[in-house]
């Protein structure tokens, strides 16, 4: 060992180092007087700041929780390295050259663990960046043409190629003078039988970095399909990289996040290049976890988070999994002050997607479309319910409760009440006492009743056994003890055996209609497809035409509709009684469309989205009276 460092260097490097730049690196700095600076502590969750920076003396304070220190002690508590090394790494940034007490400093096995990863790390983003523009590197330069980027723009992101092959980088570092020890550290490797071997083959590579800039590990997608591994591989857990701490791309938005209060997490990293491409350039993501406690903790103290504005934009794809990764979001949306929105595209389309399409324009308007995130989180847990029943109607209800009870403006939480209250057709003062509930409900904490929107859907849909059993048989028997159960089988048993009474009009509405139960569905597609193929008319060649076009898993019930017995016994009663329950069931199919379309109304802005508001209520209109219609069929 080269020995301790010399005390006069460590006061040296303790003097020459600026504490306020080192600290900026974590911390968003506001004046707080003649050379003092403040902003909200990292060492403890808080919503006022109350650390305090003075450069001229080279000290921190924080008055909440008491930690104070010089720029080495912040280092060592932020990086979690020790004394020795720490001084080593603050020696490096100003160029100052360390003096040790035994020997004459240190050699290259010496130097500190962490700074020996870093360098690794920026050697091998650097390898990977000069194999991007080789011939081998072809689909890799493909993928990101596709995609809309450019040379220019990977190189700002540092994209790179890992070529295909099992110790490419692995000799390169060795050639560098790295230890098989030191590589294994870094996660940049495998090991097997024969030794270390290369993590990343023939994949598209992009280093992630700290807040400081410095490369901490790589995250790596497949682009050939003898690649056996997953579409997206990331470094694994090192003294340097800990994902639930890791945003990508916070090193180039940090700066704009500050400065514009607000921040916009999206889920890729090539969502995260088109979005700072497209102007958007406070964008980051996690790198394959969701987001959580930590990733807040950095983000409060980048938007200064202590009440005086600020936003938290999510953007997620339209499908189910982001769906829940929005509902997650808003579980730990009670952890900040600012305020918390979701952006997503009415296509589904992510920003990456959405720029190739459309251009950079769309990208900041998906952005500035941005809605509430309490908006979302009802929205996407009313859907979950039948709201054509009462009974489904209370249950969600109950369920947006606790998402009401959470939103932060008291004052907004009156016309979500009347809105839900609308939106469920549900007496005002019934909505009024289930969010009073919600929010005097003595078991929760203010953070707990968003996580409990999330923990009662989760057991709601747990707990329904016909849904659960539903999935496992999607061709169960339906529960006829449900009104609309019987309904369609009803309408069914006319279509079967008496397909002739249906005039032109009603087969083409009954092409239209949307079963609740899979096995009527099944039976709805074999008619459909019947009445495809032969005029519909009764008897032994009808009815097998429609089995021949259905399931094989609903035969059985065809069988039954044949045989089943309508309740009529003249003619005139048969072709009334066929008109009425067809008619039921085509306005229950106008009921459940007015349903969607008035959740729609209510989520359409009429001053920014005039045409769009227009046109559905033009749709209600026309389906109304397509009810009214239908009602009078039936009198």
């Amino acid at each position: 060992m080269a020995g301790l460092i010399k005390r006069e260097d460590i006061d040296e490097v303790r003097s020459r180092t600026d504490i306020r730049e080192i600290v900026e690196g974590y911390v968003t700095l506001k004046s707080a007087g003649i050379g003092s600076f403040k902003g909200l502590c990292p060492f403890h969750d808080e919503r006022t700041p109350s650390f305090h920076v003075r450069p001229q003396m080279g000290t921190y304070h924080c008055f909440g929780c008491g930690e104070s220190g010089d720029v080495i002690s912040f280092v060592m508590e932020m990086d979690h390295t020790p004394f020795t090394e720490t001084v080593e790494i603050l020696a490096a940034r100003i160029g100052y050259e360390l003096h040790y007490e035994q020997g004459t400093g240190q050699t290259k096995e010496e130097v500190g663990r962490r700074q020996r990863l870093l360098d690794a790390h920026k050697i091998a983003a650097e390898f990977f960046q000069k194999n991007l523009y080789t011939p081998a590197a072809a689909p890799a330069q493909k993928f990101l043409g596709g995609r809309g980027f450019d040379p220019a723009s990977s190189q700002k992101f540092g994209v790179g190629y890992a070529p295909k092959g099992w110790d490419n980088l692995l000799k390169y570092l060795q050639n560098k003078g790295f230890t098989t020890d030191e590589l294994r550290a870094t996660g940049m490797f495998s090991e097997g039988n024969r030794g270390l071997y290369d993590r990343f083959r023939g994949r598209l590579v992009w280093p992630i970095r700290g807040i400081a800039g410095e490369t901490i590990g790589f995250g790596a997608r497949k682009l050939f399909d003898d690649d056996q591994g997953p579409k997206y591989l990331n470094t694994p857990e090192t003294q340097l990289y800990k994902k639930s701490q890791v945003l990508y791309g916070i090193d180039l938005a940090k700066r704009n996040i500050s400065r514009q209060k607000k921040i916009v997490v999206v889920e890729g990293y090539t969502d995260v290049m088109a979005a700072h491409l497209a102007g958007v350039d406070t964008a980051v993501a996690t790198c394959g976890t969701a987001f959580g406690t930590d990733h807040i903790k950095i983000v409060r103290r980048l938007i200064s988070d202590d009440g005086s504005g600020g936003e938290v934009i999510f953007t997620f794809d339209g499908d189910a999994a982001g769906q829940k990764a929005a509902l997650h979001a808003f579980a730990e949306d009670q952890r900040f002050v600012a305020q918390t929105y979701v952006a997503v595209a009415k296509d589904g389309m992510d920003p990456c997607d959405l720029r190739l399409a459309r251009g950079d324009a769309a990208v900041r308007s998906l952005i500035e479309s941005r809605r509430p995130l309490f908006e979302f989180a009802i929205d996407a847990t009313l859907a979950d319910f039948d709201l054509d029943s009462l009974e489904g109607r209370v249950r969600g209800m109950r369920a947006i409760a606790p998402i009401i009870a959470g939103i932060k403006d008291a004052a907004l939480r009156p016309a979500y009440v009347r809105q839900v209250a609308g939106q469920l057709g549900l007496d005002i003062g019934e909505v009024q006492r289930a969010v009073t509930y919600a929010l005097n409900h003595p078991q929760l904490s203010a953070s707990q009743k968003a996580e409990a929107a999330e923990a009662e859907r989760a057991a709601r849909q747990a707990g329904e056994e016909t849904e659960q059993r539903a999935q496992e048989n999607p061709f169960e028997q339906p529960d006829m003890s449900d009104p609309l159960a019987k309904l369609e089988r009803d309408a069914l048993e006319i279509v079967v055996q008496k397909p002739d009474y249906l005039s032109v009009e009603q087969w083409q509405e009954l092409a239209t209609v949307q079963y609740r139960y899979r096995m009527h569905a099944g039976v709805g597609q074999g008619i459909i497809g019947a009445a495809s193929t032969m005029a519909p008319v009764p008897g032994h060649a009808w009815v097998n035409t429609v089995r021949a076009h259905a399931p094989e898993e609903v035969h059985a019930l065809i069988a039954q509709l044949t045989v089943a017995p309508i309740p009529a016994r003249t003619v005139d009663q048969l072709v009334r009684y066929s008109r009425d329950i067809l008619n039921r069931l085509f306005e229950q199919q106008i009921t459940r469309q007015k349903s969607d379309l008035l959740m729609r109304l209510q989520r359409t802005n009429a001053a920014t989205e005039p045409k769009e508001y227009r046109q559905i209520q033009q749709q209600l209109l026309e389906l109304e009276m397509q009810r009214r219609k239908k009602m009078q069929g039936q009198d």
